[in-house]
């Protein structure tokens, strides 16, 4: 009987494995490319939108949204004003490229300033909004501020409380539903974090998202406005 040399048994099967592993590490590699906020990115595109900027009379490249639109989504980018005659190519990141986030514009009056959007928090509410149209009734439970309340997930068929990733930290954070029936992410835990740890300056009464949208590339979209309270811990701001 003819003997097969053991490294012809054993080369397909090593040849299979690095094949499996080099698509995992692809596939790793893709999704970082998709989720990762890259610095370089944003400045690209930044570039881009100060050269439209000057070529164009100070017009902006920008989406058209209704005023009462939320101002951390207000100014969305329209990539086909600026590529590829201002940039290469849409970042790959972007939600028009298959990535997670929307590029944005946030300050347009004074610094048009390129920022993001987790557009995966956009979808967890939109699936929350379908739930709640499909049961016909507003989810309140607890008051969590003024006008603010914890969601019912259980009247809802949730088995638990359905939370997002933070894009500022490890936390998970809740969702609340305001009395206007709309579902919002719950921030609270990144600014106390921030107020507990760099102690910055804020005033009872103002709006502090901004210790999120000015330290971090990604906003804190689909949120109501937060202050502090007398022991300087975030709260609700009262509308």
């Amino acid at each position: 009987m003819k003997m097969v040399p053991k490294t012809s048994v054993l080369l397909p099967s090593v040849i299979a494995i690095v094949l499996l592993l080099s698509g995992c590490m692809y596939k790793g590699e893709d999704k970082a490319v998709r989720e990762n906020p890259y610095e370089d990115q944003l400045e690209l595109i930044q570039k881009a939108v100060n050269a439209y900027k000057e070529n164009n009379g100070g017009l902006l490249p920008i989406k058209t949204r209704d005023q009462e639109t939320d101002m951390y989504i207000k100014y969305p980018i329209e990539f086909s004003k600026i590529v590829p005659a201002y940039t290469e190519k849409i970042p790959s990141n972007a939600y028009e490229t298959g990535g997670i986030y929307q590029y944005v514009l946030m300050d347009v009056e004074e610094n048009p300033t390129v920022k993001l959007v987790d557009l995966r928090i956009a979808e967890r509410i939109r699936d929350l909004n379908l739930r709640k149209h499909i049961n016909g009734k507003l989810p309140f439970k607890d008051p969590v501020g003024e006008n603010v309340y914890e969601i019912d997930y259980e009247a809802m068929g949730f088995k638990e409380p359905l939370k997002v990733e933070s894009p500022y930290s490890d936390a998970l954070l809740p969702i609340v539903v305001g009395g206007d029936g709309h579902f919002y992410v719950d921030y609270s835990i990144d600014l106390n974090r921030i107020l507990q740890e760099e102690k910055p300056d804020v005033k009872k009464g103002e709006d502090i998202r901004y210790l999120l949208s000015e330290s971090y590339p990604i906003l804190p979209a689909y949120s109501l406005p937060y202050t502090v309270n007398d022991k300087n811990e975030p709260v609700f701001l009262k509308k």
